[in-house]
C-alpha cells in the first residue's frame, strides 16, 4: 500500500534527521526496543539502549553532520518489510589535524516490522562503499576505531548477506 510505503520513507529519513540534530530519543520511533544494528565491527547492537547510548557518544564530539538517504526501495509483505537506501554523509570535526570532513558513502538495509505506532526498524546492516576525507574526523571513541574497508553491494548480494535482494528475488 502507498501509505506504507511512504511511513517507511519518512522512517528512515527520520533516521538522518535524528543523528543530525542528536535527539536520540527520536530513534524509539524508529527503531523496535530489541533491534540488531550492524555497522560492521565493533559497531553491532543488539538493542535500542546500547545503541542509543553509543551513537550519542560517537556522535558528541562532531561541529556538524549530515546525513542524506537516497534511492529509497522498499518490498512490503503483511506486517513485515525491507528497504534498501543509500546514503551519504559528512561528518566534520574541528578538533583534529588536517582536514576536518570525513565524507561517506553506504548503504543501509532494513528489516521492518509494523507495530502498534506504526513501522519500526527491527535489524539493519549499514555498510561503507566509499569515503574520503580525514580519517582521524571520525575516531570520536578513544581507542575505537571503525573499519574503513569497502564493501561491494554486488559481492555481499552474491553471498547472500542482502536482506532486501533475498526478499525482492525469494534467493
Amino acid at each position: 500500500m502507498p501509505e506504507d510505503r511512504n511511513e517507511i520513507v519518512n522512517l528512515i529519513n527520520l533516521y538522518g534527521f535524528a543523528v543530525d540534530t542528536q535527539c536520540w530519543d527520536l530513534f524509539g520511533r524508529i527503531f523496535t526496543p530489541d533491534v540488531e544494528a550492524d555497522f560492521s565491527a565493533p559497531a553491532h547492537w543488539h538493542d535500542l539502549a546500547s545503541f542509543k547510548r553509543d551513537f550519542a557518544a560517537f556522535h558528541d564530539p562532531f561541529d556538524s553532520t549530515q546525513h542524506a538517504m537516497l534511492n529509497h526501495i522498499v518490498q512490503i509483505e503483511g506486517d513485515s518489510a525491507n528497504a534498501f537506501t543509500y546514503g551519504n554523509w559528512r561528518l566534520v570535526r574541528k578538533a583534529v589535524d588536517g582536514d576536518p570532513r570525513w565524507d561517506g558513502t553506504g548503504w543501509y538495509d532494513d528489516m521492518l516490522v509494523r507495530t502498534s505506532e506504526g513501522w519500526r526498524i527491527k535489524k539493519r546492516v549499514c555498510r561503507i562503499t566509499g569515503w574520503y576525507g580525514n580519517p582521524f574526523v571520525n575516531e570520536t571513541i578513544p581507542g575505537v576505531k571503525f573499519a574503513l574497508n569497502t564493501v561491494v553491494l554486488r559481492r555481499e548480494g552474491e553471498a547472500g548477506r542482502v536482506g532486501f535482494l533475498k526478499a525482492v528475488t525469494g534467493k
